[in-house]
């Protein structure tokens, strides 16, 4: 084996470095006062560090938080619950219109968040779901739900059909066989589904701010643009703020970066 060269090493690390300079920023000015703020030359390390904006996010921001949570969970569970059946009857039933759905599917893709914010707002407004955390949920799902799709077909596609046939013979129906057989082998992509569904929803602003504006229940992305509109002179709360808002998603990757990479991949290579 070759020995790595020192200069793409010191170069990676260069890279890293500047890509993850803007989260230290987040963590350094979160911990700075505010009377330091706009010190000249600005202070590089939180040399007289204070947790008041920390404090600020608990007391202002918890409830945006449960928000948030309640509405990355409730798209993780309605993303699964369509997109697995989805990919199973695609896959494995050979459902009719397989191909014009995946068509349909990468075209939903392409279509910017901005048009189908417009759109869920004309539909909500004669339904009455604006301003509702479950409008919310339906909105961020439909992001995450054609992906969730084409990766499961991706997936299913290359389990075994024997697998499929010797449950069958067992008297499994097609049901059974994708509750007990196809789902427990399709653990991954589920996974990576689910963990993709929540980032969205996690992250999302543009539904946010269309749909959910003057709701009771507002997530944390909207919690911090009202936030900066209110206080822009407590820049450690703001950034205090995106920085608890980060760690969720952050652990997550962490967590379950082997799930991620196994189930991206999954049916990208055919025996």
């Amino acid at each position: 084996m070759s020995r790595r060269r020192p200069w793409k090493t010191a170069l990676g690390v260069l890279f890293t470095a500047l890509m993850l300079f803007p989260v230290y920023w987040i963590v350094n000015v979160s911990l700075t006062k505010t009377s330091d703020m706009r010190a000249d030359p600005p202070h590089w390390f939180p040399w007289d560090p204070t947790l008041e904006g920390y404090t600020a996010v608990f007391d202002q921001q918890l409830a945006n938080l449960g928000t948030s949570l309640l509405v990355g969970l409730g798209c993780v569970a309605l993303t699964l619950v369509i997109s697995a059946p989805a990919g199973y009857a695609i896959a494995k039933l050979r459902a009719p219109g397989a191909t014009t759905l995946n068509f349909v599917l990468l075209v939903a893709q392409m279509i910017p968040s901005v048009v189908m914010a417009m759109g869920f707002y004309a539909m909500y407004v004669r339904l009455g779901w604006l301003n509702s955390v479950w409008g919310l949920i339906i909105a961020d799902s439909t992001i995450a739900v054609p992906f969730g799709v084409l990766l499961f077909t991706a997936f299913m596609s290359g389990i075994p059909r024997e697998i499929m046939q010797a449950a069958t013979v067992d008297g499994a129906g097609p049901w059974r066989t994708f509750r007990s057989i196809v789902m427990p082998v399709s653990r991954n992509s589920a996974l990576t589904v689910a963990l993709f569904a929540f980032l969205w929803a996690w992250s999302d602003f543009i539904f946010a701010s269309t749909l959910n504006r003057n709701g009771d229940l507002i997530p944390i992305t909207l919690g911090i643009f009202n936030y900066i509109g209110n206080n822009t002179t407590q820049w450690n709360a703001i950034l205090a703020t995106a920085a608890v808002a980060s760690l969720p998603a952050a652990v997550l990757l962490v967590v379950a970066q082997r799930y991620v990479a196994g189930g991206v991949t999954a049916g990208a290579v055919k025996d």
